[in-house]
């Protein structure tokens, strides 16, 4: 009966250590978006594309935007090994300004924190730009 007691005990921490290897690993197809330029009022949602390349599910615990213009939106559950997942990002293209922002994900990987980035310029093509004016007023003289 010792010896069976013995067996077990060592048979559970062998499988404690061997579980304790087992990583999450988030690959994101791109770090950083560009918007580009376009317009106020366009469609300002865009998603970035990860996998779960470890071999233990990928929980991602929260993601973060540098400022409440960009509302990003994480998935629900875990990402098993080998799926993808997406996390949709909102730009509040209301707001005529270049765009340089970044999304903080939280998550149990092997890297737990990475910063994703997005980037554009959003215009307002009702109103012209000061070289817009300044062409014009030479083309009349």
């Amino acid at each position: 009966m010792k010896h069976l007691f013995t067996l077990l005990f060592i048979g559970l921490i062998s499988l404690s250590v061997s579980a304790q290897n087992k990583v999450a690993k988030i690959e994101f197809k791109t770090e950083t978006i560009d918007y580009g330029t376009i317009e106020k009022g366009a469609d300002g949602v865009r998603v970035f594309e990860f996998t779960n390349t470890g071999d233990a599910p990928l929980i991602i615990s929260d993601v973060k935007s540098s400022c409440g213009c960009t509302v990003p939106k994480k998935p629900k559950g875990p990402i098993l090994p080998g799926e993808t997942g997406e996390i949709e990002v909102k730009y509040d293209t209301n707001r005529v300004n270049p765009i340089r922002k970044t999304i903080t994900v939280i998550s149990n990987a092997e890297t737990p924190t990475v910063a994703l980035k997005i980037k554009g310029l959003v215009v307002d093509p009702s109103k012209e730009s000061v070289l817009q004016k300044k062409q014009k007023s030479l083309v009349q003289q």
